[in-house]
């Protein structure tokens, strides 16, 4: 397949492009930052430099690598737990704008597969209503979500400490993406047994 995968710099992007290069799939890896497209072309992607915010400068991206799936792991986080509630309104952005302007450019290269990140815990605050809401767009389009635990090992908030349930090791959800690909429209649990 031929995936669009928005996020691939980040922490489970940057797991998933190696995963899926070696399944023999073609990897277009977005990032925002000029600075990721070296890491991404080692892990075997072709960097794809855009903005999930400038949805004309998306679409023509998305238009032009011509994917057969496109995959939502954005997020926009802060690189510290302790920041995490007073930020968490550029997440939600990201969640209700990112997502949409993703399925508007899927729409546009006529992808028929999309498949996106989600929590799967009640958050708090503005990120409740955005969850609700990204969920809701991409199950109307016929897409698969991914309701993924909090992240622990390398690379995450909790590298040395298991978050409260439920939780995920992040490679392991890297894992159980890959095997997701070809499912069914609908809610998938991505955490620890």
């Amino acid at each position: 397949m031929r995936i669009f995968l928005a996020g691939a710099s980040g922490v489970i992007g940057t797991r998933l492009v190696p995963l899926l290069v070696r399944e023999g799939h073609v990897v277009a890896g977005m990032t925002r930052s000029s600075e990721k497209r070296v890491l991404l072309r080692s892990l075997g992607a072709e960097p794809v430099l855009c903005d999930v915010f400038d949805p004309e400068g998306l679409q023509r991206a998305v238009v032009a690598f011509r994917p057969d799936l496109v995959m939502h792991q954005l997020t926009d986080l802060p690189d510290d737990l302790e920041s995490l509630a007073e930020l968490a309104a550029a997440n939600a952005r990201m969640r209700r704008e990112g997502t949409a302007n993703l399925l508007a450019a899927a729409r546009t290269a006529h992808v028929s597969r999309f498949v996106a990140q989600s929590v799967a815990w009640t958050p708090a605050g503005p990120s409740a209503a955005a969850t609700a809401e990204l969920e809701r767009r991409v199950l109307d389009t016929g897409g698969v979500v991914l309701r993924y635990g909090r992240f622990y090992g390398a690379g995450t908030y909790y590298e040395d400490l298991l978050p409260d349930p439920p939780r995920i090791q992040i490679d392991d959800a890297a894992l159980r993406t890959v095997e997701l690909l070809d499912a069914a429209a609908g809610v998938y649990e991505v955490v620890d047994p």
